[in-house]
């Protein structure tokens, strides 16, 4: 083609499928192109074929192929075959006539290119190629042959995009560019995006090849299955299961809703309609199974007598009188209700919650009330759960789909009205699986626990006759609402004495019967005894004391096994001075109070999670300028109420209400109150254990005081109240462990705040109250007044 203007016959087609050098077939149905086909073939059979925008029919792109009709035949269907020569491409710069499509057109002139660039350009696309034929089968080796064998970058950039399964817009986007590196460029993005895709085409095929050939295989096993079944006469046993499903469901008819009915109906004939071999068979099986397992209409037999609650509580539980009597009430209510002909579910709000440290007898208080109303126990562990759907069941879309805790635990218990332990519901989490807490919310409401629904069957149960007693060791830590449903019983911590006796009446029994010992054959003297409450174990309940029980029984066993061989005598006799063979050094030991009163030491009373403990306070004085240092693992609370207590006791030196018997130093030149001379450093021992809380503020005054004044503070006394700014003494909570812990230290006299004095002495043992001097203070001058020698 020569570079100069031309009028040409154009025909415009869909795909672009020409090329220049390339001699193609042809069919024209179109008439407009035949026309211009049939004049071209009349002249110098020269012909434009230009090509269709994508999704026009009217608009085309200027740029096409120009070539020579070498052959033109007229087929019966009305269509024309022409085969056509492609000479090069060209520009349309104007048309001259629309029917025929008739043009002014010029010569398309490609940009000079560096050639040292355009043959490494080559390369890589040649390189790229070769990959892309070795992933698909649609690049023919005659390509791949012609490329090396050319040096034309033009013409193997329309070789290879010929081959191409490219899209209109990309392929014309090539076809039309005339800068020879941006083409090169350009064509080995398209190939490596080919790339990846027969990669990805290819992975698929392999997926879905493998998924047919399991599906066959599957299909195959199953027929031969079936035709077992067959042989050996199981093939009607899907029959019989749906009809035992039935027969279960017409049982428990009288005693379920329409809606669980109608539900557990629809299910059964599903599975009745199913294949047994498929998988959705199997799931609606299971969830068949489960729901015909929940006991309906089932209750115990047995009448509420608060006779056999009593008698039950007193005969497991030794002390815990104050939780004895409110569980005892608890139950009068039911019972009166019952014998009035009132449904119980009358009585609002009547959710019990045992509180208090590990190990005092929670869980098991909640086995007897179970025993003695003759009810099935279950125990739902709430420490840590997370997962809503744990309590509320999961959904049956789910793999491995389940009911929930509470209808599992119905299941288990074979009735609808068993006793139903939520044990640590202060430990319940809360994350991205959603908030437990309010699932319990709705199971601890009478109003609303009577139409409980559980997302794996899909209706409600009533849960209003199930008894429910949660279990706590700090309820702070419960959420206010959970609060508002229950009523709570605090089990506070044994003293040594009530642990005597649980060991004797309790423990001891029953740790020779799980070791297989006769009583005669092990004995713990009194002493023994004493001394494991006291050094060996350091609790509020009793749970250590039974491991170390049980310690001393296996080796009593192992010992009476040894003897037996050699012809001794089987008999095991523990007693102070031969205990240390049984157990263990001492792990646990309460100072003992001490015997010299001194300056800058007081005793403290302290609650802990493991019971009381009896904690010195002490503080130095050094020259200084009156500041207070601390140390000691302090929290918050107890900074404050030292400084606190610096404070009250300055006020009390400045208004000369505290005497004090040290004077300024020798060197000093103005005059000042006496605690402005010294720096003050109060220190709590046993650093590393974190101490918080308020009821130290008595006992850090009494110790400040002591050092300011130069008197000494009784070591016969220990104290405990929260100081205000002003002197007075506030109450403060766990008073029993506190002075359990006193009498433990061998303290003589113990002072309290005024409102604990009258409210809560009641609740210390008879044996604590005897052994101390318990003395009300209101204010801190009655403290100093007994504290100070």
């Amino acid at each position: 083609m020569n570079e100069e203007l031309m009028k040409i016959d154009i025909i415009v087609e869909e795909n672009l499928n020409v090329y220049p050098f390339m001699i193609a077939p042809v069919f024209i149905s179109n008439q407009k192109n035949i026309q211009a086909i049939n004049k071209a073939f009349k002249g110098d059979k020269k012909l434009l074929i230009a090509f269709f925008k994508e999704g026009s029919n009217e608009e085309f792109y200027p740029v096409g192929v120009v070539g020579e009709m070498m052959r033109k035949v007229s087929l019966p269907d009305g269509r024309v075959k022409i085969l056509f020569r492609g000479i090069g491409k060209a520009v349309i710069e104007e048309l001259i006539s629309k029917t025929p499509l008739e043009g002014i057109v010029r010569p398309f002139v490609y940009k000079p290119y560096n050639q040292e660039m355009a043959e490494a350009t080559l390369e890589v696309l040649r390189e790229q190629l070769q990959y892309l034929a070795n992933v698909s089968s649609s690049i023919a080796p005659e390509l791949l042959r012609a490329t090396e064998d050319s040096s034309d970058p033009n013409r193997i950039v329309d070789l290879i995009a010929s081959s191409l399964k490219l899209k209109k817009a990309q392929a014309y986007e090539l076809f039309s560019k005339n800068d020879v590196q941006e083409r090169l460029l350009h064509l080995i993005e398209l190939i490596v995006a080919d790339i990846e895709n027969q990669k990805l085409q290819r992975e698929i095929k392999n997926r879905v090849q493998t998924k047919m050939d399991r599906v066959n295989k599957e299909y195959f096993l199953k027929e031969q299955i079936r035709q077992i079944h067959k042989e050996l006469g199981l093939e009607g046993q899907k029959e019989e299961e749906i009809e035992r499903y039935r027969e279960k469901l017409a049982h428990i008819r009288p005693h379920i809703t329409d809606e669980i009915h109608k539900e557990i109906k629809r299910q059964i004939d599903r599975l009745s309609k199913m294949n047994q071999d498929s998988g959705d068979a199997s799931i609606v099986q299971n969830y068949i199974e489960w729901v015909l397992e929940i006991p309906f209409g089932k209750m115990s037999k047995e009448k509420l007598s608060i006779a056999n609650v009593q008698k039950q509580l007193e005969s497991d539980h030794y002390s815990l009188k104050k939780p004895k009597e409110r569980i005892v009430e608890y139950f009068a209510v039911k019972e009166l209700l019952a014998l009035r002909g009132k449904d119980s579910k009358d009585s609002k709000g009547t959710i019990l919650c045992f509180y208090g440290p590990p190990g005092v007898g929670k869980t098991s208080l909640a086995n007897s009330i179970a025993k003695a109303m003759g009810r099935s126990l279950v125990r739902l562990a709430l420490g840590g759960l997370e997962d809503v759907n744990e309590l509320r069941g999961h959904r049956r879309t789910y793999l491995g789909a389940m009911p929930g805790r509470i209808t599992q635990g119905l299941i288990d218990a074979k009735s609808m009205d068993p006793v139903m332990v939520l044990d640590e519901i202060d430990k319940v989490g809360r994350s991205f699986r959603g908030d437990p807490t309010s699932v319990l919310l709705e199971i601890l409401d009478p109003e609303q626990n009577k139409e409980f629904r559980d997302y794996y069957t899909n209706f409600n149960l009533d849960l209003s006759n199930v008894v429910f007693i949660a279990t706590a060791n700090d309820i702070s830590q419960i959420p206010a609402p959970l609060r508002d449903r229950m009523e709570f019983i605090h089990i506070s911590s044994y003293t040594p004495q009530e642990k005597e006796q649980i060991a004797k009446k309790y423990l001891i029994p029953q740790e020779l019967k799980k070791h297989g010992l006769k009583s005669y054959e092990v004995s713990i003297a009194n002493g023994a005894l004493k001394e494991i409450i006291e050094k060996y174990t350091r609790e509020s309940g009793v749970r250590n004391l039974r491991r170390q029980i049980a310690t001393i029984m296996r080796k009593s066993a192992q010992k009476i096994l040894i003897d037996s061989t050699s012809g001794e005598k089987n008999k095991v006799s523990i007693t102070q001075k031969n205990l240390n063979e049984f157990l263990d050094k001492i792990v646990f030991e309460i100072d003992p109070a001490d015997k010299v009163d001194q300056v800058g030491v007081v005793n403290g009373l302290a609650w802990t999670s493991v019971g009381g403990d009896v904690l010195k306070i002490e503080v130095a004085k050094i020259l200084g300028k009156g500041s207070l240092n601390l140390t000691g693992s302090l929290g918050d609370v107890m900074k404050e109420s030292a400084r606190i207590a610096h404070s009250v006791v300055k006020v009390l030196l400045s208004e000369k209400l505290l005497k004090s018997n040290l004077k300024a130093p020798k060197d000093s030149k103005e005059s000042k109150p006496i605690y402005e001379y010294y720096d003050l450093h109060l220190h709590v021992p046993e650093g590393a254990t974190p101490k918080d809380g308020p009821s130290a503020g008595i006992a850090m005054a009494s110790v400040i005081a002591s050092v300011l004044s130069d008197r000494a503070v009784r070591a016969d006394i220990a104290m405990t109240g929260e100081l205000t700014l002003s002197g007075k003494v506030l109450p403060i909570g766990g008073l029993k462990e506190k002075l359990i812990a006193a009498h433990k230290a061998g303290i003589k006299k113990v002072l309290i705040p005024l409102k604990n004095y009258q409210r809560d002495l009641d609740e210390i043992p008879e044996e604590v109250r005897k052994s101390l001097e318990i003395i009300p203070v209101e204010k801190i001058s009655e403290v100093l007044k007994e504290a100070l020698v």
